[in-house]
């Protein structure tokens, strides 16, 4: 049956029945779930009777059915390879777990707990009373929250300290993250009012004085994580703004984005180190009410929003309503617990992934992409020129803008039909390998590739040009 059907024939004759239509592609591509069949079927038809009812071509009917039924029916989210030589990959996952995060994770999530249950009392227990002596044990704080992420911690405290009431904050730091959601947004929700002080590359202290009066609940600092201003800037610095609430007897927040607990021992490339404002002990010292930062960037665990802070202040936000709308789940906790106790041990070996990456030395990188550049070629044949170069990984995760960490790739060129369709080839693999397209070559970032993935990438390759060999395009 040709569904190809152009807009003057009558689409009664053109489009299938459902029932029909499911028992064609059931009986034509057996391999299909049936119920994916169904669902995209039932859409897809409906979709192209729209098309007609608007004078438009249906198109590819089978084909698209076919293309969102194999989606659906798949796994989501499926592992992929990250050559991509960034670090905290947004768009994969952030940050890896470590062995033992992931096997407290598995745990936990296939079998009861103890969550809300103390064992010895045989009462009731607290879900986040030990993660919070662990967060204070790891940073210094006083006192310690978590929530389900970073954004949800922000809206939290901002809620506890200002509802109805003025939050005041740098317009440079009036950031928008990830999905297009604006920090000026989140404030709406959260019920306060923003007033927004100095401008957009230039705030002084001043500007906070004159903006503080009897409405004002709270000072606010955005760490602006996925950008920098460079040129004619100045910023108000959180020891002085620290100063300023303290004078004007208002509370003090800041939004950190993404923190490590202690100084940052991460080499960029021109010897630049990771800024100093990511250590979030330096910044609870100097005297700040509370701050929030993601649990799943720098850091290296499960996603979270962490809130550390004085007593008071993270007591009323955990007797806010908002969080146990807000409360972490089973699993994040068991990660988060695994996590931190294996920052707290201080063993190199047995730190989270995300930060062994960022540490791995050019000497280390290099060594490794020799031997998958040799690996590779084996794997290719002649199909391919390949080479080992240097370039640049960066961190990733809107958390250090600008950063860039020396590392080795493996590049691809002389590909059949270009280097932009090898990349697509690798991303439709079985086990999909993410890369990069650079001066015509697909590059292979060794700093995020993760132990035993070498021989992934050799077989991905492989699968890569063998549907080329059989004619299916680059």
């Amino acid at each position: 049956m040709d569904h190809d059907v152009p807009v003057k024939d009558d689409p009664r004759r053109g489009l299938p029945q459902v029932d029909a239509w499911v028992r064609e592609l059931q009986r034509d591509i057996p391999d299909l779930e049936t119920w994916a069949i169904r669902y995209v079927s039932r859409r897809e038809i409906e979709a192209a009777r729209q098309r007609v009812a608007a004078g438009e071509p249906v198109g590819d009917l089978r084909g698209r059915c076919v293309a969102a039924a194999r989606r659906l029916g798949s796994a989501h989210p499926r592992r992929v390879i990250n050559g991509t030589g960034v670090v905290v990959h947004t768009n994969l996952g952030r940050s890896v777990l470590s062995e033992a995060a992931a096997r407290a994770v598995a745990e936990t999530a296939s079998g009861y707990s103890d969550l809300e249950l103390d064992l010895v009392g045989g009462r009731r227990g607290d879900r986040l009373g030990q993660l919070g002596a662990l967060l204070c044990a790891a940073s210094g704080a006083e006192a310690a929250l978590a929530v389900n992420n970073n954004a949800a911690a922000l809206l939290l405290l901002a809620n506890t300290l200002a509802r109805g009431r003025e939050v005041v904050v740098s317009r440079g730091e009036l950031v928008e993250i990830g999905g297009s959601f604006r920090v000026p947004d989140i404030l709406e929700r959260a019920g306060v009012r923003l007033v927004e002080v100095g401008t957009t590359n230039r705030t002084h202290p001043r500007d906070y004085h004159a903006a503080i009066g009897p409405e004002t609940g709270l000072l606010l600092k955005v760490h602006p994580s996925n950008f920098a201003q460079q040129g004619y800037v100045a910023e108000v610095p959180l020891e002085t703004l620290v100063a300023i609430g303290a004078e004007e007897g208002v509370p003090v927040v800041e939004d950190l984005g993404s923190g490590l607990f202690g100084a940052p021992t991460v080499a960029g490339t021109r010897g630049r180190a990771l800024p100093a404002d990511t250590d979030v002990r330096s910044r609870l010292h100097t005297g700040v009410d509370a701050l929030c930062f993601s649990g799943d960037k720098l850091l290296g665990g499960p996603q979270a929003g962490i809130i550390l802070g004085k007593p008071p202040v993270v007591a009323d936000a955990r007797r806010n309503p908002l969080a146990r709308a807000l409360r972490l789940d089973k699993l994040s906790i068991a990660g988060l617990d695994a996590t931190l106790r294996e920052l707290l041990a201080g063993d190199p070996e047995a730190q989270p992934p995300t930060l062994r990456q960022l540490e791995l030395g050019v000497a280390q990188l290099a060594a490794r992409a020799e031997a998958l550049a040799k690996a590779l070629a084996a794997a290719c044949g002649s199909r391919l020129a390949l080479s080992v170069e240097p370039a640049q990984s960066s961190v990733g995760g809107g958390s250090v803008p600008g950063f860039e960490l020396e590392t080795r790739v493996v590049a691809l060129r002389d590909v059949d039909g270009g280097a932009e369709g090898l990349a697509r080839r690798l991303r439709e693999a079985p086990v999909p390998l993410l890369t990069r397209v650079r001066g015509g070559a697909v590059t292979i970032d060794v700093r995020t590739l993760l132990p035993g993935e070498d021989a992934i990438c050799c077989e991905t390759l492989a699968w890569a040009l063998e549907g080329a060999s059989k004619g299916q395009p680059l």
